[in-house]
């Protein structure tokens, strides 16, 4: 289950990841897959936030805080004596409020439009007030409240509860766009504190996300990942047969008796061409030649179906894989590697789309078919970190170590488990013990770069700058084409010395590195946003989602692209801002 960038466990963060984009009033820097925060206390839900009610009593702009009080009237409405228009508009308002409260909503529409008439036309934060208790009262006729929410924010442009009730009835008219830039306007002058608008902002940008990201990936241009990328997926499997160099048997007849020379492939056999292509790095033409011995029926047509779901995941086509991937499982007759490594890349196919389910059952059946493959036990503790399930992906993994001792990166990953565990457990002895490991780890495995690299995320947690700076270097001594470690290295300098400059710098190089690297571009374009740059990162997010792996990654950068897009219109139209970098 290789991936470009890790990935945080579910529940590892209070934080949804649209608000990367939208800023949460506080900078902030992705690392280890999660979210950090250089001002952690600015994100925690503020007590004593409630649930909005209405209507209101008082003209009220930008509230202090989001629980909005009724006024109380004198039990005789009749006996009150009111010198001024705008006096008889607030006796007639707290009329409606009193039948708003029993529940006589057409009453206090009629006693609110009766307020609007008499408030006179300057005092227009008490006609503000006036128009959106009146939408409270019209319930679930949502055009009228869209309506007289209008009338209110026209009046008053900051009138926080005018524009949330806003959002709400266009969300029930399916106007997901102006209900998203109503609720960022909230979100901002609320400072991100009220858990009501923040959950509504997450909810619309993530049915965003997915209706584009459903139409955008099935049109999309299949885009072949760059060949570092490619190397670092096949990498994490030690017995896959069809990543393996091509083997005696598998030359010329007139070769097989000469030791040493390079393999030459028969005319006849696609998938020999395409092995010879895999290790030419001609990636291109694989998935034509694999193809070619499928329709030919020929000797290899297990492998060649293999080796064409992989190459189809690869470019991001799973609708495309998913067939020549059955196939391969459901062959009886083929060799039982073959099998589980079809289970396995199908099931770390399900688990991008979000199905654990399916994803579960494929591991576990290919751990009962080749129950001494360590490739099942690895990917399957992948698999189990990402359903934060520590305690089985660390079996797992030492099951995987068992089969093979010399499996750096199983023996690092689940150090990292182990540490992700003790510390969301807020365990400083098991922490201790996880980076412990992680020192046994590098010094028996120096050439690992996923090590380091894990490490180096662990250190960060640790706020370990300076250490955690040093092994992203190893990493990058390493495999200096590994476009990623530039990236992690560029937001520590962001999260370590608050350099700008160089944090930018380092991403621009992870993009000369490996132009189709998505996180690259999806973290620039954080960064952008925090930075005021509105324009650029938008740019920079749709970078990101015509590079997408997957569906899921897909619709995840359109939310954050479209918070992006929000926040410029409500600039556009209110003058509001967060604070930047």
């Amino acid at each position: 289950m290789a991936a470009s960038k890790p990935v945080e466990p579910q529940g590892g963060t209070g934080l949804p990841r649209w608000q990367l984009a939208l800023l949460v009033g506080t900078p902030i820097v992705l690392g280890v897959g999660a979210v950090y925060l250089w001002n952690r206390s600015r994100t925690k839900e503020r007590k004593g936030a409630g649930e909005r009610k209405t209507p209101e009593g008082s003209a009220s702009p930008v509230q202090g805080n989001s629980i909005l009080t009724f006024e109380n009237g004198q039990d005789s409405f009749e006996e009150l004596c009111y010198d001024s228009p705008l006096d008889r508009a607030q006796g007639a308002k707290n009329k409606g409020n009193k039948y708003f409260k029993a529940g006589k909503y057409e009453n206090a529409i009629q006693c609110y439009t009766e307020a609007i008439a008499l408030c006179p036309k300057e005092q227009k934060a008490d006609l503000s007030t006036f128009y959106q208790n009146r939408a409270a009262a019209y319930e679930q006729q949502w055009t009228e409240v869209i309506q007289d929410c209008c009338q209110a924010v026209e009046l008053n442009p900051r009138y926080i509860k005018a524009l949330f009730r806003r959002a709400k009835a266009l969300e029930k008219q399916d106007n997901k766009k102006e209900c998203l830039e109503d609720v960022t306007a909230v979100c901002i002058l609320e400072a991100f504190q009220n858990q009501q608008s923040m959950l509504l902002a997450d909810k619309v940008l993530k049915q965003l996300g997915k209706e584009k990201a459903k139409d955008k990936y099935k049109n999309r241009e299949p885009m072949m990942p760059s060949p570092q990328f490619i190397k670092s997926y096949f990498s994490s499997f030690t017995d896959d047969i069809i990543s393996q160099p091509l083997q005696k048997g598998e030359k010329k007849d007139e070769d097989k008796d000469k030791e040493g020379e390079a393999a030459e492939v028969t005319e006849s056999s696609g998938y020999l061409k395409a092995k010879q292509y895999m290790e030419e790095e001609n990636y291109d033409k694989i998935i034509s030649e694999c193809t070619k011995e499928i329709e030919s029926g020929g000797r290899y047509t297990a492998e060649a179906l293999l080796l064409r779901a992989t190459f189809f995941l690869l470019i991001g086509n799973a609708t495309a894989a998913q067939p020549d991937l059955d196939r391969v499982i459901n062959m009886q007759d083929a060799n039982v590697k073959l099998r589980a490594n079809a289970l396995i890349k199908r099931g770390s196919m399900y688990m991008q789309q979000q199905q654990p389910m399916l994803s579960t059952q494929d591991f576990n059946m290919a751990a009962e078919i080749d129950t001494r493959n360590p490739d099942v036990y690895h990917h399957r503790g992948q698999l189990k970190i990402l359903l934060d399930q520590v305690d089985e992906a660390v079996g797992d993994f030492d099951e995987c170590i068992l089969l093979r001792p010399d499996s750096a990166l199983a023996q690092a990953q689940k150090c990292f488990a182990l540490y992700r565990q003790a510390y969301t457990g807020n365990n400083p002895s098991q922490v201790q013990t996880a980076m412990d490991g992680f020192e046994d780890v590098i010094r028996r495995f120096p050439k690992c770069a996923e090590g380091y690299a894990l490490y180096a995320q662990a250190l960060t947690d640790q706020q370990q700058f300076g250490k955690a700076d040093e092994m992203y270097d190893k990493c990058i001594e390493l495999e200096p084409d590994n476009a990623t470690t530039y990236v992690h290295k560029g937001l520590l300098q962001l999260q370590w010395k608050q350099d700008l400059d160089l944090g930018l710098e380092l991403i621009s190089k992870a993009i000369e590195i490996d132009n189709k690297c998505d996180f690259a571009y999806e973290t620039m374009g954080t960064i952008e946003v925090q930075r005021g740059n509105l324009d650029k990162a938008i740019e920079m997010f749709n970078k990101a989602i015509n590079l997408a792996k997957s569906e899921m990654e897909m619709a995840h950068l359109y939310s954050l692209c479209d918070a992006a897009y929000a926040q410029t219109e409500v600039a556009r139209k209110y003058g509001l801002k967060p604070p930047t970098l």
